[in-house]
């Protein structure tokens, strides 16, 4: 009897050690974790870069990692992100911008949603509790001087070793590329829009 006591007891410290251990990585890393994180870049003037990244969050997202998207120049939340928010609360998702402004000169609120964007994007990788980190269109805040060089040197020092880095957006700068781990440049071939047609609900927004 005293053998199957000590055989109870252990059991219970056992099971005790294992829900310690599940909720120490859980509140580490909110899920499963990786041994190392790389630095993505996606970029080139084709469409596809911010899809490529959605659907990265995605896959991410059913492997039970948590997702940080952070979307750098809009304003308007695209059919992709109401469906996010709604069903998929392992993808965070928060926007920095006042929209397009390819037509416009860029303004002081507009420098201001970029700036508030860097500063929410370094707390988040410092905190380390994300995953995968998805900036996109960071770069075409950079291309219209709405944050600098020394901010995305700052971004990718705060990487964590874990965490994997994702930054989209066309005019990627030469030497954040020599940086990245991978590089995907989208190349337009043929666009239907050279013929009148306009963005779609479903397809292009």
């Amino acid at each position: 009897m005293a053998r199957d006591a000590r055989t109870t007891s252990q059991t219970r410290h056992m099971a005790r050690d294992a829900r310690t251990t599940s909720q120490t990585r859980h509140t580490t890393r909110g899920g499963r974790s990786m041994n190392k994180g790389y630095f993505q870049i996606y970029t080139g003037n084709g469409k596809g870069k911010t899809t490529a990244a959605l659907g990265l969050a995605l896959r991410a997202a059913g492997a039970g990692l948590q997702v940080y998207l952070g979307q750098f120049m809009k304003s308007m939340e695209y059919h992709e992100i109401g469906i996010l928010k709604e069903r998929v609360p392992e993808i965070q998702v928060e926007l920095f911008g006042m929209g397009c402004i390819v037509d416009r000169d860029a303004g002081i609120p507009d420098i201001r949603a970029a700036r508030t964007g860097v500063k929410r994007a370094l707390e988040v990788l410092r905190s380390g509790s994300y995953d995968l980190v998805i900036l996109d269109e960071i770069f075409i805040a950079l291309y219209f001087n709405l944050i600098t060089r020394e901010d995305l040197e700052n971004l990718l020092e705060a990487k964590p070793s874990g965490t994997e880095l994702v930054m989209t957006g066309r005019y990627a700068p030469e030497w954040l590329l020599e940086k990245a781990d991978l590089v995907t440049e989208m190349r337009e071939v043929r666009h239907y829009y050279e013929a009148g047609v306009e963005a779609r609900d479903g397809i292009e927004r």
